[in-house]
């Protein structure tokens, strides 16, 4: 019962938020941006209460983690949603039919919007700027892992939801407990989306679960293919990239494809891994191309096991193939569809892979590291989505809204 109490309150919050105008939600989301850094010692704090509970050496802990420049890149982030456009009330279509009646389709928020998401900090503050900007609501229920840094932002949230004179309840964060999961899942008539946001068996547990509907974002299994016509130059840079910048992060190579024409490549391809002592997965030919020429206490043979896996580490599996058909076929075999990217000067092997391989964001001689809201100039963004219905790729404002149809007349009735 405690949780009906939550989702009715959360949802009478929703159609308030909807007589609010665009600029009033641009200042409350400036002054939210002011306020997380001037709170950023009182969060981070909190921050450190989470860390402490957590190995260093466990793969999330990169994503639990909040530093001061993290959170002026939160803050800014939210500074650049605040100036975006508002993506509600657009007209998407306008028809007058024959017997005078007006149709016009407009664009809505959803109303209210749960987000389900394990030891990611950052995702409250991303998530209730993008939701308060597109009129929505929220209801945010956070791991245990990131506990004390969700109670801290949300606490933020609250307080400058207060001065501004708008109900806190247009963002709730629920309790760690595993029941109010479930609860979230069926609180059909009070939320009308869930958005997952985390492992694979995260995502596939809300979608066998939820009763609700769910928007897939998820995990990013990614490859990149170094084709035959590949710059090794552009290649050892985007490889480096790709898989080093952040390795906790869905859009990090997992997977390098190469040409088998390019074999003797690999070692300089590879050669800037070594500083971060990234451990390599190589099938037989890698492995041979390797040998002497890569630590050996970080390189290891591949087994089947080693492709199709999101390893959020400084792992790397490689893969070598005969031709571009093969590179795509493995791609299609263990690809989650998140991003993919070919390494070619090759136009017309490069316009095969764009055609052919099905995935949200797919490269061409880019580091797979910009599938990011900000980065596509969305602002922030809530998640990543795999799946082909209503939305794919980074959803930001214009992916938190629906439509609905507006009929004008003067009195038309239907005979038929």
């Amino acid at each position: 019962m405690k949780y009906k109490e939550i989702f009715k309150r959360v949802r009478a919050a929703s159609q308030k938020l909807l007589q609010i105008e665009d600029t009033r939600l641009h200042e409350v989301l400036d002054h939210l941006a002011d306020a997380v850094i001037r709170e950023t010692t009182f969060i981070l704090e909190e921050n450190r209460k989470d860390l402490e509970r957590m190995d260093p050496a466990h793969p999330k802990y990169d994503r639990l983690l909040l530093t001061a420049e993290r959170l002026e890149g939160i803050a800014a982030d939210i500074r650049n949603v605040a100036t975006l456009p508002s993506p509600v009330g657009h007209i998407v279509s306008e028809t007058i039919r024959p017997n005078g009646m007006k149709l016009t389709k407009i664009t809505v928020p959803f109303g209210v919007i749960g987000i389900i998401y394990e030891a990611r900090p950052n995702v409250s503050l991303d998530v209730f700027s993008l939701c308060l900007k597109s009129g929505n609501a929220c209801i945010l229920k956070g791991g245990s892992d990131a506990e004390y840094s969700n109670l801290a932002i949300v606490s933020v949230i609250h307080q400058v939801l207060r001065k501004k004179g708008i109900d806190p309840a247009i963002v709730e964060l629920l309790p760690v407990e595993r029941e109010a999961t479930q609860a979230l899942l069926h609180a059909e008539g009070y939320v009308d989306l869930i958005i997952p946001r985390g492992s694979s068996n995260l995502i596939q547990y809300v979608r066998q679960n939820a009763s609700i509907p769910v928007i897939e974002t998820g995990a990013g299994i990614c490859h990149t293919y170094f084709d035959k016509d590949g710059d090794i130059e552009k290649g050892a840079a985007i490889i480096r990239n790709a898989k080093t910048r952040r390795v906790s992060v869905c859009n990090a190579l997992d997977c390098l494809i190469i040409h088998t024409d390019r074999i003797q490549d690999l070692p300089a391809l590879c050669r800037e891994l070594i500083q971060s002592k990234v451990i390599i997965y190589a099938d037989a030919p890698a492995m041979k191309a390797l040998e002497g020429n890569y630590p050996q206490k970080w390189l290891k043979p591949s087994t089947p096991a080693s492709y199709g896996t999101e390893w959020m580490d400084y792992i790397l599996s490689v893969k070598t193939v005969k031709d571009i058909e093969e590179a795509i076929g493995h791609i299609s075999e263990y690809s989650s569809r998140h991003s993919e990217c070919i390494i070619t000067e090759n136009e017309e092997n490069a316009e095969l892979f764009r055609k052919i391989v099905d995935a949200a964001c797919v490269y061409t001689n880019v580091s797979t590291a910009f599938t990011d809201g900000a980065q596509f100039g969305l602002g922030a963004e809530i998640g990543i989505s795999t799946q082909k219905l209503h939305a794919r790729g980074p959803m930001a404002l214009e992916e938190l809204t629906s439509y609905k149809w507006l009929i004008e007349g003067d009195g038309q009735i239907r005979n038929k």
